[in-house]
């Protein structure tokens, strides 16, 4: 996409306030899908892949929280 596509602030402090949101609506619905993918059983390997990172990157961001929640998490 050309950045001639995108609606920009004129702001820099506005455009950086909705990068900001962006990203916490991004972790939430990250957050979101993966622990539904592992209650629905899925392995970290597929939700890894899915999300186009390491079984190591996704388990370190999410299985503290995904254990707190009740998760029954899945060794492979």
């Amino acid at each position: 996409m050309a950045d001639a596509d995108l609606p920009a602030p004129e702001d820099p402090a506005d455009a950086l306030a909705a990068v900001a949101a962006l990203r916490r609506l991004a972790d939430h619905l990250e957050d979101t899908a993966v622990e539904r993918a592992m209650r629905a059983g899925w392995g970290w390997p597929q939700v890894a892949d899915a999300l186009g990172i390491t079984r190591q990157a996704v388990h370190k961001k999410h299985a503290k929280r995904l254990i707190a929640a009740g998760v029954e998490l899945r060794r492979r």
